[in-house]
Parts: C-alpha cells; structure tokens; sequence
C-alpha cells in the first residue's frame, strides 16, 4: 500500500509510469532500534538498517541493499533535502501486479497505475507531519513530462486536460516524477522524493509484521475483493491486507473518497503496530521485514544510497504518530459528467489546505510550533502601518502563472486601495518564495502590503539605506503566489470543512 518544498502550480519534472524500470543499489549503517515511530512505507527500510546493524553482517547488508530499485526522475524532485528544511515524499501505490498470485486481480497486462497516492508532508522541526491521500479518479489536467529511458535518452510525454489522476503512472510511458509533476500543479507542493510499491508489498509487509489489526464497524463479506471479516477487531496480513485495500464497495457509499479513508485508517494501524510489537528489536521479525520491504521498494536516485537511505528513516522517525494527520484532497462531484463518477478538485476548500502545506503549518496542536509561528508573525506585523493609499511598490512576476503581475496590481488597486502600485511585468529569473524589498524608512508599507496579502515573515528583505523620493518597494511573487487575494501563508489551524483522522486513533471501518 501505498508523501517541503513549496512551489508553484507547475513545475519541472517527469511523471508516474511503472516501478521496474531501473534498478539501483545501496550501502547502509543503522540508526539505533529504538526508533520505533518509523512509519509504514519507511518501516522497511529503517528495518533494513538496523538489522545490518544489530547483526553486523555485512553479506546480509549488501543482499539487502541490492534489493531496492530506482528511477532516474531527471530533474524532478530534489536531490538535497534530507534532514534540513521541511520534506516532502510521494508515497505511489501502484496497482501493477508483480508477484505471486497477483495476475488474477484485473488487468494483468497493465504497467501500474497510481492507485493509491499520498503526499507526505514533514516539517522543518519534525515535531509534526501531514499525510494528504489523492483520489485515483480526480480528473485533472496532466502537464507534459520528461521521462528518462535506459538508453540514457530522454522522452517527453504530452501533457493531456481532464484525465484520471490514476494514469499519471505507468500510461504512455508516465513514470514516478510525472505523478511527482501533476501533484505540484494540482498542490503548488513539490515532492522532493518519490518511494513506491506494489501490491505484492502490501502482502509481504503485512505479513512480515505478523499482521495488522484493524476494526470493521459491520461484517463485511465482498465478491469483488473477496475480503471476509467479522464486526469488531480483526488481524489481517497477506492476501486479505490486499483484500482490505482493494475494497471499495463495502464501506460508505463505495466511492474510492470511502476507500481512501479505509487506507488511511489501515496505515495509522500498521504505525502503532510497529511501535507496539517487537518487531524492530526482534533480529528475525527485522530481517523479515527489512527483506520484503526492499524487495518491493522503489525509490528516486536522490535517496538511492544507504546512507540517504539511513538520514530518511531517522528523519521521519521523530515524528510522534500523535502528529501525525492524515486528510484526503478536497473534492467536489465532476460538473461535466451527468452521473458524476469521477471528482474534481474543490478549490475553495483545498487552497487552504494548501497552504498550511506550503507554509509548514501543523494540522496538529503542536505547541512548539504554534508558538513559534505566531511570534514571528506577530514580529513580522509589530509596529505601525501605513494607509493603502501610502503603500507605493513595484510588482514583478518570478512565479510561473503568467499575467501574475499585472492581476495583483488591479488586485491591489481595485480592492486594497493601494493606489500608487505599478506592473513591472517578468523578474529577471524565477524565484521559488515571493519576496518584499523594502528600505528601513518603508517598513510601515511593508507592514501593511505584508498584512494584506498574507506574507510570511521569511518574505520580508529590509534594506540598509532609506529610499529617497519616489522610489518604491519590490514585490517580487515566486513559485508560492497562487493567485490575486489568495493568502501567501497558511490558515493559522486546518479549516472546520476539512476531514483529518490521526496516525495514533483507531477507528472501525464503516
């Protein structure tokens, strides 16, 4: 079963395609056993690690390490975030079926589709992390993609409008960084790093932790996925962890949004499992674990080594499960179709959402956090402010919606009051974060455009001279601009209207 950078709608990248195009392999040295908050997709490799360690065999670590597969993802993603800065990884689950016994569900032939998608958020501090799954059958706009062969050449896969998200992986030859690609143009969130996994993981992980509980609120007995479970709490692992995943039609409305929360709700299961048991100081329940998460484990070059293997795991290791918030995109029914099927991204819930991402803002009460973020923004807006009509600044744009300029200056004019703003049209270069550039004798300006349109402290350049006559400030919006009006930071809490479920509650599936 199947993950900040922010950035801005439409980035450079390739896209989802299947898990076995390349193969990769990796060196590792073991973070201490005792970290038991690794999550489900990263359990294996942080089992991985610490059996290398714990047993000190170094043929087992080279058989282990050359389990896991790459793919090269070009200039997708980014290669340098580990342990500094926020973090972003695309969890892919595809439906490809490699395996034993995995022939019989479906389309045999397919290369894999991006059946279950999550954009795993981890913040700078690592006190908290957000888990936004990704329905299979949004319809959304594909952007074109680069995708790398094993010629060492490069194809570009057309972009397509209105399309199943699910085919942004393994369909014309869509790889990993196309479904990293289309999630930064529907989010403004770029992943940094991608790992996928196939149904075969599902069954072998399962398995290798002895199983994972999980609740049904009603018996649920389906034809389609064969799943047979009794109400109350059951064990599952193998054949019927996959059958769990793959329901659809027993819970809720048997829509993939009730699917999602099942998913969800099995993750956050296998989290506590894995903190609860002994499997991550048992040396054989370890290597069980760390031989099937590898063997079904694909990732990009950038954390293709064991040492960045190591730093992933330890990083995502101190986030407490208690802060760990899962939520699925916003969405609304499809207004194209008739009998609506597929769904369409719900944009006036979503952005918010969004931006919390953009702006590391926790889903979660962590304290450490909160505090911090409201003092450096009480800092940023401290002091006087300027009336709009006092506010003189040049705007450019060095983000990547075209025109961005031009609307925020009407924007600006027609319902700030900020009179005396003027379009500068393109900046030299493209920027990732909006800046405000402003002299020491400006900062009561500053203070109010900052508060009009929601800028982050970090947005904020002073200079060291005063500014002399007429000259303005510079408004310079980069990749996390959105739009005219639209907040460059977060909402202070998730909005009401939005479902979260957290990593340490169970729930019975309904």
């Amino acid at each position: 079963m199947p993950g900040q950078r922010s950035r801005r709608s439409s980035q450079r990248g390739g896209r989802g395609a299947e898990a076995a195009a390349t193969s990769g392999r990796r060196k590792r040295k073991a973070p201490k056993a005792r970290r038991k908050k690794a999550l489900l997709w990263t359990g294996g490799v942080l089992a991985f690690l610490l059996v290398a360690a714990s047993l000190g065999a170094y043929l087992l670590y080279a058989r282990l390490n050359g389990n896991i597969s790459t793919v090269d993802i070009g200039k997708q993603g980014n290669k340098n975030v580990l342990s500094d800065g926020p973090m972003n990884i695309l969890i892919i689950g595809t439906d490809k079926r490699t395996g034993k016994g995995n022939q019989g569900y479906g389309d045999k032939d397919s290369p894999g589709h991006a059946e279950t998608t999550i954009l795993f958020h981890v913040s700078e501090d690592r006190t908290n992390a957000t888990a936004l799954s990704i329905p299979r059958d949004l319809k959304t706009r594909i952007p074109e993609c680069e995708t790398k062969q094993p010629d060492g050449s490069t194809v570009v896969v057309p972009g397509i409008e209105k399309e199943r998200f699910n085919v942004t992986l393994g369909q014309d030859g869509r790889d990993p960084g196309c479904t990293m690609k289309t999630v930064a143009e529907i989010t403004g969130v770029e992943a940094d790093h991608f790992m996928m996994v196939d149904f075969n993981a599902v069954k072998e992980l399962t398995t290798a932790v002895n199983g994972v509980p999980v609740c049904m609120a009603k018996p649920v007995k389906d034809p389609k996925s064969h799943l047979d479970l009794p109400a109350g709490p059951s064990t599952v692992q193998g054949e019927q962890a996959l059958a769990l995943l793959r329901t659809r039609s027993s819970f809720g409305n048997s829509s993939d949004l009730d699917r999602i929360k099942v998913q969800q709700q099995f993750l956050g299961s296998m989290i506590r499992q894995m903190k609860s048991n002994d499997t991550l100081t048992n040396p054989k329940k370890l290597f069980d674990l760390a031989d099937a998460a590898t063997k079904s484990l694909t990732v990009d070059q950038g954390i293709g080594s064991a040492n960045k293997l190591m730093t992933l795991a330890q990083e995502l290791g101190k986030v407490d499960t208690k802060n760990i918030t899962f939520v699925t995109l916003p969405v609304k029914d499809n207004p194209d179709e008739p009998k609506p099927i597929t769904v369409v991204v719900d944009e006036v819930r979503a952005e918010p959402l969004f931006a919390m991402i953009r702006s590391d803002t926790s889903l979660t009460e962590v304290k450490q956090q909160k505090k911090a973020a409201k003092s450096k923004q009480a800092a940023l807006l401290k002091g006087p402010k300027a009336e709009p009509a006092d506010v003189r600044v040049d705007v450019l744009n060095g983000g990547e919606i075209p025109g961005a300029a031009g609307a925020t200056v009407t924007w600006l004019q027609n319902q700030q009051g900020v009179l005396k703003s003027a379009n500068k049209a393109n900046a030299p270069e493209k920027i990732k974060k909006t800046t405000l550039e402003y002299a020491p004798n400006q900062a009561d300006q500053a203070r109010a455009l900052a508060e009009m349109m929601g800028l982050p402290a970090t947005a904020l350049k002073p200079g060291t001279a005063d500014a002399e006559g007429l000259q303005a400030m510079v408004l310079t919006l980069g990749g996390d601009f959105k739009g005219a009006g639209i907040p460059i930071t977060g909402p202070a809490k998730i909005p009401e209207n939005i479902e979260k479920a957290s990593a340490d509650k169970e729930v019975c599936a309904e």
